[in-house]
């Protein structure tokens, strides 16, 4: 009797096992996205510039140390990274699900009656089983959800990667434009020192008879102007610095940061690889596209749901009324459930046609992302290219406003030009001298711009 339940147990199982063969259903293929042939049309190299790391491209080491602290205490990357041990658990359980799940069952219980007050009778019962239940996934329902759940994993792994690659640049880019208000200030507080300067002058040289008063009002509403940036720049710097440690996870305090570089030397061009290079690289399009693959084992669930479902039991064990027999009284029990839909006034076939609108929404989703992705790349390419040109023609500017500014200050003091002439060239030369800091800040944040556009930095 043992053997031969035995024999049925295992002859259940594997009639499940061999009937679950099936997945109906159609499979991911990737949309046709006709990509263009390259990516820079001034270069075919099949390089990347987004293949080296983080570190690589940042070599401040003040900069690495903010960006380290911001990947490890930023509170959406814990976020991330918190809902990706989530997913990783959701598809633990999908794929537990593909196989018999089996435990113990021990029961005990006593039911006594005694009706009339003299019949008094005692029911107890021990129960000691060994149950195994199975959904049997004959058309492959279960493995799609396991697919789902798998493309679900893969889309959080690829969002925790698209986020690092976003927080890299912010805090790059933020710490530049941190550097350059510093230098910014600077220069307004050299300015300031030469306002102050100039109104001594022009003041001696009212009282002494040499010019009208109206040079010497000038020359304070010059400096009063200048004054007024100084504070204007150092709550932009304070805000900056907020920004900074906002994305470092941690409360307002000083940043430190390095000495704004005079130069930043950029190579010619640099490698942008192949449109197909991108797709790999961008962990924002490959989030998409697992998104797309989960919508599309959606499909699948709703299309298999419309048939039969299977489920398997078998339970063996012992089951006794009396301890004393308790290990002398074996049973068993094994039974197949079959359901199957018949009628539900259209609700599962419903179900398959939004199911397919959704993967269809999915699939223009990615296709945007792809499309965002070349448009990002593009402007990065150009704004790179060109970022050199506007630092050398702000530089040329900056030179000749510098050496505007010593011409009038000699013609002023010979008694050629005006002194109004003389502020006119320091205005000039201020524009210049900011407009010369901003290149420089604008030639390291195109760095930071095409290096993200292009994929890297969430290694």
């Amino acid at each position: 009797m043992k053997r031969y339940t035995l024999y049925s147990i295992i002859s259940l199982l594997l009639f499940g096992l061999f009937t679950g063969g099936c997945q109906l259903g159609k499979h991911y293929t990737r949309p046709d996205l006709h990509l263009p042939a390259t990516l820079d049309s001034t270069a075919t190299d099949t390089n990347s510039i987004a293949d080296f790391r983080w570190w690589e491209i940042y070599t401040d080491t003040t900069l690495q140390q903010l960006i380290r602290q911001t990947l490890e205490y930023n509170k959406d990357m814990l976020t991330a990274t918190a809902r990706l041990k989530e997913m990783a658990a959701q598809k633990r359980i999908a794929v537990a699900n593909l196989f018999p799940d089996i435990g113990i069952k021990l029961y005990a219980d006593k039911d006594a009656e005694n009706y009339g007050g003299n019949h008094y009778k005692s029911s107890p019962e021990l129960t000691g089983k060994l149950v195994a239940a199975w959904e049997v996934d004959l058309w492959g329902n279960l493995r799609w959800a396991k697919d789902k759940s798998m493309a679900e994993f893969l889309q959080a792994v690829e969002n925790r990667r698209a986020l690092q690659m976003t927080l890299v640049a912010q805090v790059a880019q933020a710490y530049f434009e941190l550097v350059a208000l510093d230098n910014e200030l600077e220069i307004v507080k050299q300015t300031l020192h030469a306002r102050e300067e100039g109104v001594r002058l022009a003041r001696l040289r009212f009282n002494g008879g040499l010019t009208s008063e109206t040079a010497y009002q000038q020359a304070q509403v010059e400096l009063a102007r200048t004054a007024t940036l100084v504070p204007s720049l150092e709550r932009s710097i304070a805000l900056k610095e907020n920004d900074i440690n906002f994305l470092a996870g941690r409360y307002p305090e000083k940043v430190e940061r390095s000495h704004h570089p005079e130069n930043i030397r950029l190579p010619e061009s640099l490698p942008a690889g192949m449109p197909a290079t991108l797709l790999e690289r961008r962990p924002d399009i490959r989030a998409a596209e697992n998104a797309l693959v989960a919508a599309n084992a959606d499909v699948g669930i709703a299309f298999t749901n419309l048939f039969p479902k299977l489920t398997l039991t078998a339970q063996y064990g012992l089951e006794s009324g009396d301890i004393e027999d308790f290990f002398h009284s074996p049973s068993h029990f094994i039974s197949a459930n079959l359901l199957a839909p018949l009628f539900a006034m259209g609700k599962r076939r419903a179900m398959v046609k939004a199911k397919k609108a959704a993967y269809e929404q999915s699939v223009y989703q990615y296709e945007k992302a792809v499309l965002s992705a070349f448009k990002d790349a593009q402007n990065a390419i150009v704004e790179f290219n060109k970022i050199k040109d506007i630092y050398d023609s702000r530089l040329k500017l900056e030179q000749a406003a510098q050496q505007s500014v010593k011409l009038a200050q000699l013609q002023y003091m010979n008694g050629v030009i005006g002194y109004l002439d003389v502020l006119d060239a320091q205005r000039t030369y201020l524009d210049a001298q900011i407009g010369l800091s901003n290149a420089v800040r604008d030639k390291q944040i195109a760095m930071v711009q095409l290096y993200k556009a292009l994929g890297g930095g969430w290694e």
